[in-house]
């Protein structure tokens, strides 16, 4: 038994400017499954697939501006891509955004609505993971982090220091999830959260069971009668486990 993660779910004032936003900047394509949701995909995506990690766009009445733990990290392949795409994704009303990051060799900016992701300097590493290098999450703790979510999915760690740990699909495609230690006051990460999928013919409710026996809680967010199920990790960081596994 074991999970997928399948997409990064970001809420949104308006979730078809940002989801267009986000299909242009990765020359993806955009679809809907109701009002008030925008998905981002790659065109003739058969989702779901380890090859991506999608972006779901929900509509919110007024989403929190607080600072989060989770960013984007976006490949490029030599210094020309990155100053292109840089250069594209102002023109697509990204801003630069200032972190304290200092002089570093990868940019950082900001969507539309104010999330903050990076559009790294070529590093072989990220060569073929597609236009997302890495979904990356601050924490205090990167091991136990990753412990939980490689036992959580059926991600494996490919690389693993006291400050960063990298798990990848078992499959060794698409993008990693990483863990990066982050000193100071404690964030939160609700406006942005992960989505992971059972497998076809694995029970939603046994992977709830499995999943909080590895740590993690039940959490209410007011969702309702809906068809996922919120958790929160150790760190007390909220994802969701999608139903209709495939």
């Amino acid at each position: 038994m074991a999970t997928r993660l399948v997409q990064v779910n970001f809420k949104a004032r308006d979730d078809a400017a940002l989801g267009q936003f986000w299909a242009e900047a990765l020359g993806w394509g955009v679809s809907s499954e109701g009002p008030g949701v925008t998905n981002v995909e790659p065109v003739g995506f058969s989702w779901p697939d380890p090859a991506a990690v999608c972006i779901d766009v929900v509509s919110v009445a007024d989403p929190e501006t607080v600072k989060y733990r989770v960013h984007l990290d976006l490949a490029t392949t030599s210094a020309e891509h990155h100053a292109e795409w840089v250069a594209r994704l102002r023109e697509l009303g990204a801003t630069f955004a200032d972190i304290g990051q200092g002089d570093v060799p990868w940019t950082v900016m900001a969507d539309p609505e104010g999330n903050v992701f990076c559009v790294l300097e070529p590093r072989e590493i990220y060569r073929d993971t597609g236009p997302i290098a890495a979904v990356v999450v601050d924490c205090a703790n990167p091991g136990a982090m990753a412990q939980f979510w490689s036992h959580a999915t059926d991600w494996i760690v490919y690389d693993a220091t006291d400050d960063l740990v990298k798990l990848r699909s078992a499959q060794g495609v698409g993008p990693y999830l990483e863990f990066v230690r982050r000193e100071g006051e404690p964030t939160v990460w609700t406006r942005v959260h992960l989505d992971v999928l059972p497998y076809a013919g694995d029970d939603q409710a046994a992977e709830v069971a499995r999943i909080e026996a590895l740590g993690a809680t039940v959490a209410d967010v007011g969702q309702g009668d809906v068809s996922w199920k919120v958790m929160a990790d150790p760190e007390g960081n909220q994802f969701c486990i999608l139903g209709g596994g495939a």
